[in-house]
């Protein structure tokens, strides 16, 4: 039995130990302290945004987002359905609706020709607002997902937003630190929301950012993700609000974890490089590869079985965790599950496909060539033993 090779989890390897216990001393543990501000202004240099504000997890910083940008009940938002069920959560927890698209076979993200294809011949532009023709409610704006590190293809979907007055809201909460055409991902579109749950590339054990160039927008999510409160004295709200703010103690991870991102980007890249090396079409395996325009981190690289490999997703999956290497399925499409099963959907014509026949695999950042040679081999003899 090999040792257990992770997917991802969190790594501690800098000052995440000094900051958290400079947070214990001083006693400031809660959702004020130096490290809430410090770590604000540090993600937002990194990701070259004006603004960053610190929230609870992704899923929060997410709505809090489309709250801000004035997403209202009834209205409707394209939405990858190859995605965490977060994504599309959000959309519902505004009473609105997702509009489920297909997604790019490459990049995993969301497919800008057929985004493209929607708006233009699937709605109408009536009385200054895109509506769709079959629900004949507005759509207000897209959120591509970079999805497990790699950026989706921004330049088409903000010509297209800005054409048609949409927001782009850039779930980035797997994507923190790639680049889109050599621009850092969180100032691409009006916002953009990132994750630092444990498994992500760094964390904060939960929490997320939200980060934009918008001073209006920072000022709006500022003041609803703590409680919308107005007076410093007074406890006055003069909207519904959230108690979405980071702890002192989260971010004093953050931080710290922050320090180390290049390191780890550099790792990340070094074992999807691997596996490229490794994996071809011969074998009937194809793996992640970034796109000439994108550097991706490879949060969780992935690995697509071809029909000819011989062993299908479920039995490579129980093989390998059965070895103690640790895989999983791709997200599930959300169109096909429960609460999303009214929803309309446009041209999924690969989702469905890339879930039946993808797997993510080990890309935590402690694992050496020789771990990766063993994924490798389990792999390739689970081929050879068809």
């Amino acid at each position: 039995m090999p040792k257990h090779m992770p997917l991802s989890e969190p790594f501690i390897s800098g000052n995440e130990w000094k900051y958290v216990k400079e947070c214990l001393d001083s006693g400031w543990v809660s959702s004020a302290g130096e490290f809430v501000n410090s770590f604000a202004v540090s993600f937002a240099q990194y990701v070259h945004a004006k603004h960053a504000i610190p929230t609870t997890n992704g899923t929060s910083a997410l709505h809090v987002s489309l709250v801000a940008l004035g997403l209202m009940p009834d209205e409707e938002v394209i939405v990858p359905t190859l995605t965490f069920i977060a994504t599309s959560n959000v959309v519902k927890y505004c009473n609105a609706s997702p509009i489920f698209m297909d997604v790019d076979k490459e990049t995993l993200c969301i497919n800008t020709e057929k985004t493209i294809d929607f708006i233009e011949k699937e709605c109408v532009w009536s009385n200054n607002h895109l509506v769709n023709k079959s629900t004949h409610r507005k759509v207000r704006g897209i959120i591509p997902v970079h999805l497990y590190g790699h950026p989706a293809d921004m330049d088409p979907l903000m010509e297209i937003a800005k054409k048609y007055d949409l927001f782009v809201l850039e779930d980035a909460t797997e994507a923190l630190g790639a680049k889109y055409k050599s621009k850092m991902l969180g100032n691409e579109s009006q916002i953009s929301a990132f994750s630092f749950n444990g498994n992500k590339i760094i964390t904060t054990g939960g929490g997320g950012m939200v980060a934009t160039n918008d001073d209006r927008l920072a000022e709006k999510v500022r003041h609803l993700t703590t409680q919308a409160r107005c007076d410093s004295m007074e406890y006055i709200h003069d909207e519904i609000g959230y108690n979405y703010r980071m702890t002192n103690i989260q971010a004093a991870l953050g931080l710290a974890q922050l320090e180390k991102i290049e390191d780890y980007i550099k790792i990340k890249r070094h074992i999807a490089s691997y596996y490229q090396e490794h994996f071809s079409s011969e074998m009937n395996l194809k793996v992640c590869k970034e796109k000439e325009w994108a550097f991706s981190t490879y949060w969780l690289s992935w690995l697509l079985i071809g029909d000819n490999f011989g062993k299908g997703k479920q039995e490579i999956l129980k093989n390998l965790n059965d070895q103690n290497i640790q895989a999983r399925p791709l997200f599930k499409p959300l169109h096909t599950l429960k609460p999303y099963g009214n929803c309309q959907t446009y041209m999924l014509e690969l989702a469905e496909e890339l879930y039946n026949s993808c797997i993510n695999i080990p890309s935590h950042v402690t694992l050496t060539d020789e771990d990766l040679d063993c994924v490798i081999k389990v792999i390739k003899s689970l081929q050879a033993g068809k």
